[in-house]
């Protein structure tokens, strides 16, 4: 790349340049009363045991749930859930159930199955399911928002994911969505073989 392209990007928009990454749904529950909210902020951080971090604000009742459960499901949706993911990362779980008398789920008709080790819901629809078990870090909580866990179980779509790679293929309305800012989201796109471009 030349330099005569590069320009200073705002230091309050520099996330913006790494955060393209797979949005993703957390669901918890706890005592009965379950919520799901969208989180931009993910990603993986160890293999073996498989660890992942993701940002959930302390305002949020997803965030209350999680830690009085200690586990949780990181669901990732896909491009035909792009609706659903708009709707419940801009809408309050808590305002819902207060006003309505039912939950996130119940209200935008969501459908769920169980997992095989937490009590969390897992969104049909989606591509992928993380399972996953906190690790308390109450420092990182409370100074960062930032929440650790290990991934206790993992399920996938066959049909885009398998023999541990994603390939989409064919299957357009089941690619990623990323969202950069203010509602937008990019899809992933094609792969690319990066063994066939070496010289």
């Amino acid at each position: 790349m030349s330099d005569s392209h590069r320009r200073p990007v705002a230091l309050n928009k520099a996330y913006r340049l790494l955060n393209h990454g797979p949005t993703v749904l957390v669901s918890a529950a706890h005592d009965g009363r379950r919520n799901i909210m969208a989180a931009a902020w993910a990603m993986p951080l160890d293999f073996e045991p498989p660890k992942v971090a993701v940002v959930l604000d302390k305002s949020t009742w997803t965030r209350q749930l999680l830690e009085a459960s200690g586990t949780f499901v990181l669901n990732v949706p896909c491009v035909n859930q792009a609706d659903i993911v708009q709707t419940v990362g801009s809408t309050s779980g808590l305002e819902i159930t207060q006003s309505q008398g039912q939950d996130k789920f119940q209200a935008y008709g969501l459908q769920t199955f169980s997992g095989d080790k937490v009590e969390a819901p897992l969104l049909e629809g989606c591509v992928a399911w993380l399972e996953c078990r906190l690790l308390p870090e109450p420092r990182n909580h409370d100074q960062y928002d930032l929440f650790l866990a290990e991934v206790i179980a993992a399920h996938a779509d066959e049909r885009v994911f398998s023999e541990g790679r994603w390939h989409f293929e064919g299957h357009d309305g089941l690619r990623t969505l990323h969202h950069v800012a203010g509602g937008h989201f990019l899809t992933i796109g094609e792969a690319v073989d990066g063994k066939t471009l070496a010289v």
